[in-house]
């Protein structure tokens, strides 16, 4: 029998943790050093041959978190180790196409370096224009949703609020989250004059004056979309503004910004930060058994 350890990454441990303890195997953090340059040394501090590795590791930020995580993929294959990555934030998928000439498709280049492991689990990867992530990844993908954790959240805080999606790609969230707490759903129409400037307005003609509505998104980065959704809901005369993400990226101090509107947020801790209280170890875990 495989003996299964689960290994927590600099942005894994306390996931890892959570993740060990539910699939009931031993958990051990990822030994990080630097050199006086700066170059990163990693070291597993249980032996790996023959076992079966389970790396937790978000990619946010994504730059040194990505070359550990490809380091330790690496290292434990080369130790005869099976490997699983648990990646509950994927980074660099934005670029999947040349938008420029010159321009690098991180998307597939990121997936060819993680595909080093045996098997790649995530969390509602921000997909454009590739569908699924099977079309850039080398070896075996699990897709995994946070729906029915926000779903499940949503119906024990709030009640019979109205669930919006701030633009088209979001609607599909926020309808399948209406649809599971028996809500009414409204997608926004946004136009996009740049990464860090959009225009909200609302589709149809829908009645949000002194209601209560969530705005549900998969990623919250920069922010600008979540506050301009805000903006347009107060400006419809919302009650309370409540917005919950699976990714709470929160870039360019966007949290802060977001609160500073009145709002309330929630996220999903697929990437650790204060508002991180939707838990995704549990259907992570579910997916390794």
């Amino acid at each position: 029998m495989v003996r299964t350890i689960v290994v927590g990454c600099s942005n894994g441990v306390d996931l890892g943790r959570s993740i060990a303890r539910r699939l009931g195997v031993p958990f051990s953090p990822l030994l990080t050093q630097r050199f006086p340059d700066g170059e990163l040394k990693i070291k597993f501090s249980v032996p790996l041959g023959k076992r079966h590795i389970i790396l937790v590791q978000t990619l946010h930020p994504p730059n040194e978190e990505l070359m550990e995580l490809v380091f330790a993929i690496h290292t434990a294959k080369e130790l005869g180790a099976k490997v699983t990555a648990v990646v509950p934030y994927m980074a660099y998928l934005r670029q999947d196409r040349r938008f420029h000439p010159g321009e690098c498709k991180s998307n597939s280049i990121a997936a060819g370096l993680l595909s080093a492991a045996d098997c790649v689990v995530t969390i509602d990867p921000h997909l454009h224009r590739v569908k699924h992530l099977k079309e850039i990844f080398h070896k075996p993908v699990i897709t995994l949703s946070a729906n029915s954790l926000i779903a499940t959240f949503i119906k024990k805080h709030y009640h019979k609020e109205i669930i919006i999606g701030p633009d088209e790609e979001s609607y599909q969230w926020a309808n399948r989250i209406a649809e599971q707490v028996k809500a009414h759903a409204v997608v926004l129409k946004k136009k996009r004059f740049g990464s860090r400037k959009v225009s909200i307005k609302i589709k149809g003609d829908v009645d949000i004056k002194g209601k209560t509505v969530v705005i549900v998104d998969d990623i919250i980065s920069s922010g600008h979309t979540m506050m301009e959704t805000i903006k347009e809901c107060r400006r419809l005369g919302a009650k309370r503004v409540i917005c919950i993400t699976v990714h709470g990226i929160f870039a360019e101090d966007a949290l802060r910004k977001i609160r500073k509107l009145g709002a309330t947020v929630h996220a999903t801790n697929t990437v650790q930060n204060d508002v991180a209280d939707i838990d995704v170890a549990g259907i992570i875990a579910d997916s390794l058994r």
